[in-house]
């Protein structure tokens, strides 16, 4: 019988896990980023994300940009891993929105981090799929973040 050889531990094999797809990879850059730009900047930085999207993507933040603004006035826009996002006075993000093309999804998404006061039972919802945004939604939304900003 032969046995099997297994090559030394300093062997010259590679192998290179591929953790991250590049979208993510490119969000982690984006984050780093995001950390330098000061509170002042939020806003700014937040409305030309949102230029930036896709013709659908950016018509769905403009509008949910709007509501949050409105329903949670204390709320500061600024950017996290590239999305636009919402946080508390201490930096905590509250609420985010992923548009579709992100990570070339078939719906967008609004999220809530744990900051959120969204608390029900022992169950609750912290992200919804977006496809489209009605006036239904828009008062559905406003009412979830004003609850969410506590």
């Amino acid at each position: 019988m032969k046995s099997k050889q297994r090559p030394s531990k300093g062997a010259a094999t590679k192998r290179r896990y591929e953790a991250f797809t590049e979208e993510e990879k490119d969000a982690m850059k984006q984050r780093v980023s995001e950390l330098k730009v000061d509170k002042a900047g939020g806003e700014t930085a937040v409305l030309e994300k949102i230029a930036e999207m896709s013709e659908t993507d950016r018509a769905m933040a403009t509008r949910i940009h709007a509501v949050i603004k409105a329903s949670a006035p204390t709320l500061s826009p600024r950017l996290w891993y590239g999305m636009p996002a919402y946080a508390r006075d201490g930096g905590k993000i509250v609420c985010f929105f992923q548009p579709a093309q992100k990570f070339k999804t078939r719906y967008a998404t609004i999220g809530f981090n744990d900051p959120a006061h969204l608390d029900e039972g022992g169950m609750w919802p912290v992200a919804y799929a977006l496809q489209r945004l009605t006036a239904a939604e828009e008062a559905r939304l406003g009412a979830l973040v004003k609850k969410a900003a506590g």
